[in-house]
């Protein structure tokens, strides 16, 4: 019985013991930080405006979500999807006099979360002949570490 006894207080000691170890820690999260966000999306946006006022509508379309979800808004129209998108920039923008020069104004970026943020902007266009110029409202998700617009409404 002596034994029994020593060999469960034995056993008991060593579970505590076992169960005494201090936990392990894991690494932190990174803190989320808005102004951070907020200069990755403006990024976004400034590889669009270089991209367009080069001549490279797909580069401009590296800013958005390559996928059927995107969804863009002008001219009281809605189109779905990357490629739908493209060819309207193409068939609206058919060489670089119609593109003109591009600039983003009033740009404010509200950040939603660490993986979403909302930007309001007006774009200005200067070409040879006119200005035209208009407003737009996006959404931009993270996708990976990549920031891309998920719907574009612009009207002018």
């Amino acid at each position: 019985m002596k034994n029994g006894l020593a060999a469960l207080t034995g056993l008991t000691a060593c579970l505590l013991f076992v169960s005494c170890e201090p936990p392990q820690l894991e690494e932190p999260a990174p803190e989320f930080d808005p102004q951070t966000v907020a200069a990755a999306v403006l990024e976004v946006l400034d590889e669009q405006v270089e991209a367009w006022n080069e001549g490279d509508i797909e580069g401009f379309m590296a800013g958005y979500l390559r996928s059927e979800e995107l969804r863009f808004t002008s001219g009281n129209e809605v189109r779905r999807g990357w490629r739908n998108t493209l060819e309207r920039y193409r068939q609206t923008y058919p060489d670089r006099a119609a593109m003109g020069t591009l600039a983003f104004e009033e740009l404010d970026v509200r950040v939603l979360s660490e993986h979403a943020a909302q930007v309001f902007g007006r774009f200005r266009l200067t070409r040879e002949s006119d200005e035209p110029t208009g407003l737009f409202t996006l959404l931009v998700e993270r996708h990976g570490d990549r920031w891309r617009i998920v719907t574009d409404h612009t009207s002018n």
